[in-house]
């Protein structure tokens, strides 16, 4: 990536956050200038990323809109503001999976390990109470992911990432999720705490698609290694 990884963490980072508010608090264009904002700072970035790379961040772009209309207009699980899928959300997705690139290789394996080992009670306890009873097959999405994929370091980052989107979406109102998920009856809070998991096979899907093009040697990379990120 041409943009340093400092700049553009910030700029993603800077994207997603004020993207979000506009599109709650600023009406009635706030939602368009997100729109354009997300897919400005997306291209921008895209243009900078190898040839080879660059198809795994539009095939990233492709299933994320596919999960969107499977999640959201057919399963039902959360409803956007308008109920639509928001423009910036395709690209929306390909700046997280950026950021998640570019932060992963800061984590040892000690504390990939250690994202499941503190959300696992936490999922425990509102599974019991009945808070959240969808999280258990959520959580068991995420450890499917560490267990088989060859990015645990992209896939920890991007459970805590999602998270906090989610937590900053849902808490401004760009979506809500439903208090039972069709088809399932599960209770799920707004958002379930192991949403992270539909980013995390998202991503698997992507590195599956990535195999040989070396698009994530910097998720798989020893903390030491922070330079490489300039080949995103």
């Amino acid at each position: 990536m041409k943009t340093p990884p400092p700049a553009a963490i910030a700029l993603i980072v800077g994207t997603i956050v004020v993207g979000l508010w506009a599109d709650r608090h600023v009406q009635p264009w706030g939602q368009l200038a997100a729109n354009v904002a997300a897919w400005a700072v997306f291209l921008g970035l895209l243009r900078g990323v190898p040839a080879a790379q660059r198809r795994s961040l539009i095939v990233c772009v492709l299933i994320a809109t596919a999960g969107e209309c499977f999640l959201s207009l057919v399963w039902g699980l959360y409803a956007y503001r308008l109920d639509n899928i928001p423009l910036f959300v395709p690209p929306g997705h390909g700046l997280l999976f950026m950021l998640g690139v570019l932060l992963a290789p800061r984590l040892t394996d000690r504390m990939v390990w250690a994202v499941p080992l503190v959300a696992a009670p936490f999922v425990l306890l509102l599974a019991v109470t009945g808070s959240d009873t969808l999280g258990v097959p959520l959580f068991a999405l995420f450890l499917l992911c560490l267990a088989v994929g060859r990015a645990r370091k992209l896939y920890a980052t991007m459970f805590v990432l999602a998270l906090a989107m989610e937590l900053y979406g849902t808490w401004l109102g760009n979506w809500t999720w439903v208090e039972r998920a069709p088809w399932l009856g599960l209770a799920t809070l707004n958002p379930p705490l192991a949403a992270g998991a539909f980013y995390c096979v998202l991503d698997l899907l992507v590195t599956l698609f990535a195999r040989g093009n070396s698009l994530l040697p910097l998720a798989a990379a020893p903390p030491s290694t922070h330079r490489s990120a300039a080949a995103l």
